[in-house]
């Protein structure tokens, strides 16, 4: 009968009935450890590398995780993903995928997690989950990884003794690891891929520079709404526009860094704040308001969608919006590159605040992501310890190649330190975009339990603008985003409680002043609306949790 790690956690040798099963037995794949049984065993082995194969006797891995629409486009689902055949090929371990239907995760993912017959492993956005990590633990659902990996995970320890930032990032604040994540090591070039993007060939076709503060994007949004920069004799440009929707302007918050807040929890020195409640979300507001009255933010910018939004940049209406290095800028780049050879964009950082710093939106020193995937207490116990191997490959010179980059000499060669991705990728004989194609091949251009590696980035780069605006968002400073701090289950509780209230009123008020419904003298009453909605609570919440991470 198949042992589960519920019923593991009640022998009496816990930690060693976690590495090695509660009994003596031998066990389908090898010997299990008699140390929990025998106190003159010797200890168990702490692997230096990952054996291959992994086991003698093949068996399947039964994992839970969502789709991606990149991968979907020529393949069923992550079983398909040449990178995880390989793996597969090498470790004797095989992964049974089950994937939710896209855009349906978080549903299904709690349903999931209520049922009693859990899969092995679930990889998810574990932020999304209710109550957080820490609430799966507790509920049994998932499992402390901290021994196994001290014995089994020799990649993932190494990254993990060798970086103080990654170990405090990827513990939860008792110490306990619960995934292996989705890592970005060189964090400040693999987040900035994301910012504002501008149509440089109007800049230089109208003299102008990129703006570096709120007052010069103002000159040059008033300038490509007046002075006619697509040439059709037409005042139908959009200086501003997006593809955010439903109903509401809160992605206007990428602009608000320049008036010194962002739109939600943010970090002043050693203490935590609510941006909209502070002095200059109000400048924010009023700024926006103006942009909006004037024309030059997009009217249709709460209904866009991505046929709408799509149209309106490559019929060289859309002057400035936020976007992605590929789905934001390539995309574009590749389909105007014969109908207009002169279209150009480039990335702009954050306009800079009253104190003369360009402040990002986002953190961009994160090391270790919210994504990753943990055992559940539903796993064998027996097979536990290759479990574990299997996931460290990953992070293994030969797996960190083979996820980030597919297989060498069919997706990718090598010159020298560089990698080069092949015409198998930019020029797909299935007619895939490069991002589809590759994801047909490695994780990188999605997300998934890897270290993501900065040459993947490098490699797909190939216009300009994409690599300028890279390096442009990197200027950017995080000094005024949180850290990945961890609230407790009951400050989670809290905090949600008050939040989903006050996100649904923050919404609807700055987008009714933006677009000229409320005045800007509202303001002072949404403030005293917020604190009366219990946000004090949630800032105390969230200065605790930020003080427990420094003390880490």
């Amino acid at each position: 009968m198949k042992k589960n790690i519920g019923a593991m956690m009640a022998c009496s040798a816990l930690f060693a009935g976690l590495l090695s099963g509660c009994s003596g037995k031998e066990t389908e794949n090898g010997p299990a450890n008699s140390a929990a049984t025998d106190p003159a065993a010797k200890p168990a082995e702490v692997l230096t590398e990952i054996p291959l194969p992994i086991v003698k006797e093949p068996f399947t891995i039964n994992y839970w995780r969502a789709n991606d629409a990149k991968l979907t486009a020529s393949m069923e689902g992550f079983a398909d993903n040449k990178a995880y055949q390989k793996k597969a090929e090498l470790t004797g371990i095989e992964a049974k995928f089950t994937h939710p239907p896209l855009g349906q995760q978080k549903d299904q993912f709690n349903l999931l997690i209520a049922t009693k017959e859990l899969p092995d492993v679930i990889y998810y956005n574990w932020a999304d989950a209710v109550g957080g990590p820490e609430k799966m633990i507790e509920d049994g659902r998932i499992i402390r990884l901290n021994e196994l990996i001290d014995q089994y995970a020799p990649n993932l320890k190494k990254i993990i003794d060798s970086d103080p930032e990654v170990r405090k990032q990827i513990t939860l604040d008792d110490g306990t690891i619960y995934m292996f994540p989705l890592l970005k090591l060189d964090a400040l070039k693999l987040n900035a891929t994301s910012g504002l993007i501008m149509r440089k060939d109007w800049l230089d076709q109208l003299g102008l520079s990129v703006p570096t503060n709120i007052d010069e994007w103002y000159t040059v949004l008033k300038a490509f709404k007046e002075k006619d920069p697509n040439g059709n004799g037409k005042q139908d440009e959009l200086p501003f526009t997006g593809n955010w929707g439903p109903g509401n302007l809160t992605k206007l918050h990428d602009l608000a860094p320049a008036f010194g807040v962002i739109g939600g929890f943010q970090i002043t020195g050693d203490k935590v704040e609510f941006g909209p409640i502070q002095p200059g979300y109000k400048d924010f507001l009023e700024t926006m308001s103006k942009w909006y009255a004037e024309g030059l933010i997009d009217p249709e910018i709460m209904t866009n969608d991505g046929k709408a939004f799509d149209y309106k940049v490559t019929n060289n209406l859309a002057g400035a919006y936020q976007g992605g290095v590929f789905s934001g800028m390539g995309k574009y780049f590749n389909l105007m590159r014969e109908d207009n050879p002169d279209f150009n964009l480039t990335g702009v950082p954050s306009p800079v605040a009253p104190d003369g710093t360009a402040y990002a939106a986002f953190n961009m020193n994160n090391k270790v992501l919210t994504y990753g995937e943990a055992i559940t207490s539903g796993a064998d116990e027996d097979k536990l310890k290759y479990i574990v191997q299997w996931m460290d490959f990953n992070y293994s010179p030969e797996g960190h190649d083979l996820f980030n980059f597919g297989i060498e000499g069919e997706s990718y060669v090598k010159e020298g330190d560089v990698v080069k991705f092949t015409d198998t990728i930019f020029k797909n004989p299935q007619g895939l975009t490069y991002d589809q194609a590759l994801a047909s091949y490695a994780l990188s251009i999605m997300d998934g339990p890897i270290d993501q590696d900065s040459k993947y980035l490098d490699a797909l780069l190939i216009d300009e603008g994409q690599k300028q605006a890279n390096v442009s968002w990197m200027t950017q400073s995080s000094d005024l985003t949180l850290p990945p701090i961890r609230l407790t289950t009951d400050e989670a509780s809290q905090v949600t409680s008050i939040m989903s209230q006050i996100n649904t009123y923050l919404n609807e008020t700055m987008t009714a002043i933006i677009n000229g419904q409320k005045p800007i003298s509202e303001f002072d009453k949404m403030v005293d609306t917020i604190k009366g909605m219990g946000i004090e609570e949630a800032v105390k919440a969230h200065q605790a949790a930020y003080e427990r991470y420094q003390a880490k």
